[in-house]
């Protein structure tokens, strides 16, 4: 390696696994947010309408740095998508918080 060049790294391909079940996919209409120093928490949760329960469906554990990549990823993809299709509109109803402090 040259001096007056640094070393760039280089990129990995990697070649993504999914089983049948989790191609499937599950259902939410809810995703809660929680974190300490080291990590954050995200659960993906149903709600049904009229029931006096919900189901956590997922639950994903990552650290700071990655959170901060996945909001940018959702940042880019929502702006794509608005840029295909249209303003989403959120007004209305909120969610329910399930007694939780907002």
């Amino acid at each position: 390696m040259s001096p007056d060049k640094p070393e760039t790294p280089s990129q990995v391909q990697i070649q993504l696994q999914i089983d049948e079940q989790t191609a499937q996919g599950v259902y939410v209409n809810m995703a809660m947010v929680n974190h300490n120093e080291t990590e954050f928490v995200i659960d993906f949760v149903y709600v049904q309408p009229q029931a006096p329960k919900a189901v956590v469906r997922a639950r994903i554990i990552n650290s700071p740095r990655h959170m901060k990549r996945l909001l940018h990823a959702l940042q880019d993809n929502v702006s794509k998508y608005e840029a295909q299709f249209g303003k989403i509109d959120v007004s209305g109803m909120l969610p329910p918080t399930l007694g939780m402090p907002q």
